[in-house]
């Protein structure tokens, strides 16, 4: 497994982090930007970052099934899902939608009828900064349903989401810091 993660954080390095002026989600001014889809959306990159979340995820005792936020969240459900099938040990997996689609059914989860009520759930993230963008999945999943027993994230950039998840009471594991990528 650390040939993985070496493997994954090189790909981090080289796709993911530049440097400048940017605004984040949060409207903290950065000199930093990570944009992870740029890893998990390469061949290997998601590959890599299948196994390592999904041995994170069992990681999380009861874990039935994991979800994230469109876009970012996409890759990282979908590899996991079917790392989770390769080893014979099929999770689901669902999206969240930043917002209802306004039509149709008018759903915020995408991927319900392989789920149910009650359910043990996971929630991915590629980046967590302030865990704001967190707390709303999980708000979102939990008036869905759901049980939501932790958060499994690529990265972590240091900056407080660790201790706000973990202070109302959720499992939080990362796969790479900041101070990894520098």
């Amino acid at each position: 497994m650390e040939e993985e993660k070496k493997r994954l954080l090189r790909i981090l390095k080289n796709l993911s982090y530049e440097e400048g002026d940017f605004t984040l989600v949060s409207g903290k001014k950065s000199t930093f930007y990570i944009d992870c889809k740029e890893t998990t959306l390469n061949p290997e990159g998601m590959y890599l970052v299948g196994h390592l979340m999904y041995n994170k995820v069992r990681e999380i005792p009861g874990a039935e099934a994991v979800g994230g936020v469109s876009i970012g969240g996409d890759p990282l459900v979908c590899s996991t899902v079917m790392v989770s099938y390769a080893a014979s040990d099929p999770i689901p997996g669902f999206f969240i939608r930043k917002e209802p689609k306004g039509h149709g059914n008018n759903l915020w989860i995408e991927g319900g009828k392989n789920l149910r009520k009650g359910m043990n759930v996971v929630i991915l993230e590629d980046v967590v900064t302030t865990g704001g963008s967190s707390l709303k999945a999980i708000d979102i999943a939990e008036k869905e349903g759901f049980l939501v027993k932790g958060l499994v994230v690529l990265l972590d950039r240091l900056e407080g989401g660790k201790e706000v998840i973990e202070s109302k009471g959720y499992t939080y594991k990362h796969i790479f810091t900041l101070n990894d990528l520098r």
